[in-house]
């Protein structure tokens, strides 16, 4: 029985991740370099993307991955929770 709880308690965490995510990629007002770069490393961990960053610009490929490696110690639940604190504290509460 506690696997049932666990699953829907990841489910929860998904659906409150995937809700951030949106609402990230809808919002229009620029956002802090060191922010953007934080909610990157936590959104290709959660969504286990290990993949080089993909920019043309070799400066921003360079702090993407960075990034990443600051962010390498942590699960995909944890990359999740910290994604959403992130956006409830800099972007919902700053609205």
């Amino acid at each position: 029985m506690p696997q049932l709880h666990t699953g829907m308690k990841n489910n929860k965490l998904r659906s409150d991740f995937l809700e951030a995510v949106e609402l990230v990629n809808d919002y229009t007002k620029p956002l802090p370099a060191d922010l953007l770069l934080k909610l990157y490393a936590y959104y290709k961990i959660a969504n286990k993307n290990y993949n080089n960053p993909g920019s043309k610009t070799p400066l921003i490929n360079a702090f993407k991955a960075n990034a990443l490696i600051q962010a390498k110690n942590i699960s995909r639940e944890e990359a999740m929770e910290l994604y959403i604190r992130l956006v409830k504290k800099e972007i919902i509460n700053k609205q």
